[in-house]
């Protein structure tokens, strides 16, 4: 029986590093995002500067470790088994969620999930234990007021996060303007000092003043001393910037690193609990039981648990080096960072959401708000704070998604709320604090234009709506885990082991495949970061003929799947068709909005003489999948509805001009591909005489209805369709081929 409790706490430790790795693929936007955003550095040392901090918040992260021994359970009352069984739950749970929510490009908190899952599993074997044994009561099994504050914590630092980046941010602006470099003789000083002020206690005051390797004694001085401390630091700090400022060093650079420092540190110390705390203490309850449970895994209780951790320090920093690791390589990290970037970036770009209901209503609603507010702002006044937020003058550097003002005041009042949280001892969520003061600075700099609110509402009401998800999710998914664990004993438990292995597989390869799908747009990011016209003309060239070969490919097929459909009777050919249409149909209206804001970036005199023939060809994109749709519908219910087949005649009949079709199809898609026409006049004369004989085989087809009695009226209707928007499909074909040649073809200028 002991071997099994081996294994248990030997695959909670393979989980703590899929842990770890999953956690920081999460969790890497909340210190990545600003620096990453504003384009303050290179990637690779904005890496280098956070993983310093990661190492140095892991070392310090100790006392965090109490959380998962006794935040939530009170363990002097449960078991050895009973114990196992919650940890062994709350892993199996976490890795699998968070692994979900990474690979759909949301962030998620990875306190909000070890959080529920300790509570679901705790509250599932605290009823168990209340059935079983009246005398207990659910405060002797759970630690409730310390799991209220700390829910509640989380969950009211997202509207105090978003409320403090709207009005910062604010302020900030009206100071800075969006043409800062021209305001920073007298404001820079100041508001580097307040900046490393702030991150100078969030570093060394919360930081290394609370560590466990550090003195008593200068523990105590420092805690005596914070306000002098910090006073001379703010006075130091402001004539360093000073200098720094005339010596024509960039100060919000600065502030920014280290703003990324201290996050990832912060990050590294409050959050590796979330990652390591499990397994650790379950490994700490293992050698307490062997040490002293004489074996009785039912009895005795893990009282033990009651103490605060005491990690060992090989085993914090190897937790920092694995965090280094999973940041600098995690593909993951980098979609959960997108994410993120996007939903704040200054200017109009690909939205990643679609609009909502909620969105629409909320932005209705504040808009109106805003239009009562603004007629008691004298003219005057609204005139100058208008001056102040011009984004014409906005200083961005290269692919920069926002200024660095705005990366500033991110890092800096992020860190600021979650010192507030570290000093009440809250295991605060940085994901929240970071993500929604991202979000109020980036409303706050009227990023969200009428154009593009409503996708932005909708973003960030998906990625609240995730976080409460994940912790109905994590709170219910434990619990039932727990509970089947505790029912079905270690064969349960073992079966969970193997199916937690298998999801992170399947997983994996799922993720891998849909990186590998988002590659297929590399070149729309490339139009968007790049501020050369002409490039971007080039780009979008190649944008939009990949775009419009590829959607003539995909009808063709589409147009053979359904005539396949209807002569073989193929109900799941038919069924799989449309789900293709309907999915490239939303893709396109995407495809159409990324092209459409590239061209409001190339030169002005092409963009006014193409303009016509790119919504001709896009226009030709949406009306393949329409007429495709129109004559996959009636096929598709003939079929579902087992109705007469079509008549060998009609197969026969049609046979040629299918033929003909593929044939006018493929010569289209390679004059757009290869951007030569030779074949231009050729196709267009063909697809005439195909479409004439279309028509002569419709009027045969109507004759035979009207002079026929016993011919199958449903059938003809059927084969009158598919002739019919065969014709249409022609048509459609002809429009694309004429607005490709006129868009691409650079001899047609």
């Amino acid at each position: 029986m002991t071997e099994i409790y081996f294994l248990i706490v030997g695959f909670l430790l393979v989980l703590a590093v899929f842990d770890l790795f999953v956690g920081v693929s999460n969790d890497a936007v909340n210190f990545l995002n600003s620096a990453i955003g504003a384009k303050v550095a290179t990637f690779r040392t904005v890496l280098f500067v956070a993983s310093v901090g990661i190492l140095i918040g892991a070392v310090m992260s100790a006392g965090m470790m109490d959380v998962a021994r006794h935040g939530i359970m009170r363990p002097e009352s449960y078991s050895f088994s009973e114990v196992m069984t919650i940890f062994l739950a709350v892993m199996v749970t976490d890795v699998v969620i968070l692994d979900v929510f990474n690979t759909l490009g949301l962030p998620t908190s990875t306190t909000v999930s070890l959080v529920f899952e300790l509570l679901g599993g705790t509250f599932i074997l605290a009823m168990l234990k209340m059935a079983a044994d009246p005398s207990l009561t659910i405060y002797d099994l759970l630690n409730s007021d310390k799991a209220l504050s700390v829910i509640i914590a989380i969950f009211v630092s997202v509207a105090i996060a978003f409320f403090f980046g709207v009005i910062v941010q604010w302020i900030s602006r009206l100071i800075f303007t969006f043409n800062y470099k021209k305001h920073l003789r007298y404001t820079i000083a100041i508001f580097g000092g307040i900046a490393f002020t702030s991150l100078a206690y969030f570093i060394f005051i919360t930081g290394i003043g609370t560590s466990p390797y550090i003195s008593e004694a200068s523990r105590t001085w420092i805690e005596t001393n914070t306000t002098m401390l910090m006073a001379v630091t703010f006075v130091g700090s402001t004539v360093l910037m000073e200098i720094l400022h005339l010596l024509r060093v960039n100060v919000f650079k600065l502030i920014v690193l280290a703003g990324t420092f201290a996050l990832a540190m912060a990050f590294a110390g409050n959050d590796l609990v979330n990652f390591i705390g499990v397994p650790l203490a379950g490994l700490d309850s293992m050698q307490d039981f062997l040490a002293n449970g004489n074996g009785q895994f039912d009895t005795f209780m893990m009282t033990s648990l009651m103490s605060s951790a005491k990690s060992p320090l090989l085993y914090l920093v190897l937790a920092g080096i694995i965090m280094i690791i999973a940041m600098t390589t995690s593909k993951k990290a980098q979609n959960v960072v997108k994410t993120s970037v996007d939903l704040s970036r200054q200017d109009e770009g690909d939205e990643m959401f679609g609009s909502s209901k909620v969105a629409r209503s909320v932005v209705r609603t504040t808009q109106d708000i805003n239009d009562t507010v603004v007629k008691f702002i004298p003219a005057r006044v609204r005139k100058w704070i208008d001056s102040r937020f011009n984004k014409e003058e906005a200083i961005l550097a290269e692919g920069a998604a926002f200024d660095e003002v705005r990366a500033a005041v991110n890092l800096v009042l992020a860190a600021m709320l979650i010192i507030i949280g570290t000093n009440y001892k809250l295991p605060l969520s940085t994901t929240y604090v970071t993500f929604m003061v991202a979000m109020g600075s980036s409303l706050a700099d009227r990023a969200w234009s009428r154009e593009s609110a409503v996708f932005r509402v909708t973003g960030v009401i998906s990625v609240i709506g995730g976080w409460f998800v994940t912790a109905g999710v994590a709170f219910a998914t434990c619990a039932i885990v727990c509970a089947m664990m505790h029912f079905g004993g270690i064969a349960v438990m073992v079966a969970f082991m193997a199916l937690d292995i298998y999801l992170l597989w399947r997983s994996n390869r799922q993720f891998a495949k849909k990186q590998k799908e988002e590659k297929k747009d590399d070149v729309f990011q490339l139009m968007m970061r790049t501020r050369d016209k002409e490039i971007v003309w080039d780009l979008l060239s190649k944008h939009v003929a990949r775009t419009q070969s590829f959607v003539t490919r995909f009808a063709l097929e589409q147009y053979n799947r359904i005539i396949d459909g209807i002569t073989n009777e193929n109900r799941k050919e038919l069924r799989h068709c449309h789900s293709a249409l309907k999915e490239e149909q939303a893709q396109l209206k995407k495809f159409r909005r990324k092209e459409l804001l590239a061209m409001r970036r190339i030169p002005a005199p092409i963009a006014i003489e193409r303009n016509t023939w790119f919504h001709l060809g896009a226009n030709s994109n949406q009306q393949f999948m329409y007429c495709l749709k129109r004559m996959l519908e009636p096929v598709k219910e003939h079929v579902d509805n087992n109705f007469n087949p079509l008549p060998q005649a009609y197969i026969d009949e049609f046979e040629g001009i299918r033929r003909k079709v593929n044939e006018l199809m493929s010569h289209t898609e390679q004059m757009i591909s290869t951007n030569r026409y030779e074949l231009y006049q050729d196709t267009l004369n063909i697809a005439d005489e195909c479409k004439d004989e279309l028509s002569v085989m419709r009027k045969h087809v109507i004759d035979t209805m009207y002079r026929d009695d016993s011919a199958n009226l449903k059938v003809s209707l059927l084969y009158l369709n598919i002739l019919q928007e065969s014709q249409e499909f022609l048509s459609i074909m002809r429009h694309q081929l004429r607005a490709a040649r006129k868009f691409l073809d650079t001899t047609e200028r």
